[in-house]
Parts: C-alpha cells; structure tokens; sequence
C-alpha cells in the first residue's frame, strides 16, 4: 500500500480533496456497507460485482499514475470512469431491490456520481491541454 494511505487521518465530516483518496474511501465505505448488509444467496453476485467496480476505481487511479504514457494514463482514468459508473448501476439496483440501509446506499450513490464527474472532469481537462 502507498505510503500517502497510511496516516492519512479526516474528521468525519471531511472529504479527501485528492482523488487517490476519494477512491479509497470510497471503495472502503462501499466494502463495509457489503459487510454489514445482509442477503439473500440470490444477491450475491450483485454485491460482488459492486465491490469489483467500487474497487476497482482507486486501483486504476493509482495505476493510472505509474503508467508509461500520457495515453497510458488517460486510459486507467477512463477505465476507473467506467467502473464508477458501474458502481453507481450497482448500487442503484441494489437499492431498489433489496432492503438496505438507504441513508448510507443514498449517499454511497452521491459518492459514486461525485467521483464519476471528477475523473470526467480530469479527462475532459487532460484533452484539453493537449
């Protein structure tokens, strides 16, 4: 694990600012909601499917900043784009078909679109200077 994970401390009612940050946050908030959800069998692969895509969107980041190329680069943040909005797709059927918590579902998904417009964001910035 990096080194920038490991005493990075927030008060409750902070954000991380960096988006490496976010993303694990995220991707940890999203796999304790999974841990204290409880389900059916039948839900199984949908929950699993959500901790891949969730996790998946750090993963690529941080990837994303040891590649090669600025190609390189911007194609781990247009994958971890698409597993953002997997997740929020995930998170979404999952609220609507299951009883869960919809406090922490609701904003899971607020947190899924926040991050989906800031890594399109840095996309569509990176075309741009160019």
């Amino acid at each position: 694990m990096e080194q920038e994970f490991v005493n990075f401390e927030l008060k409750e009612e902070e954000r991380p600012y960096n988006i490496r940050h976010r993303c694990y946050y995220f991707s940890k908030d999203v796999v304790l909601f999974v841990r204290d959800c409880k389900y059916d069998k039948v839900y199984y692969s949908i929950f699993d499917q959500l901790v891949r895509s969730a996790t998946s969107i750090g993963a690529n980041i941080v990837e994303g900043k040891a590649g090669s190329s600025r190609k390189d680069w911007k194609n781990f943040h247009v994958i971890a784009l698409k597993s953002s909005n997997e997740a929020k797709y995930w998170l979404c059927l999952i609220r609507d078909t299951i009883e869960v918590d919809q406090t922490r579902i609701i904003a899971l998904i607020k947190g899924a679109d926040e991050i989906s417009n800031i890594i399109a964001k840095i996309i569509i910035n990176t075309d741009e200077i160019k």
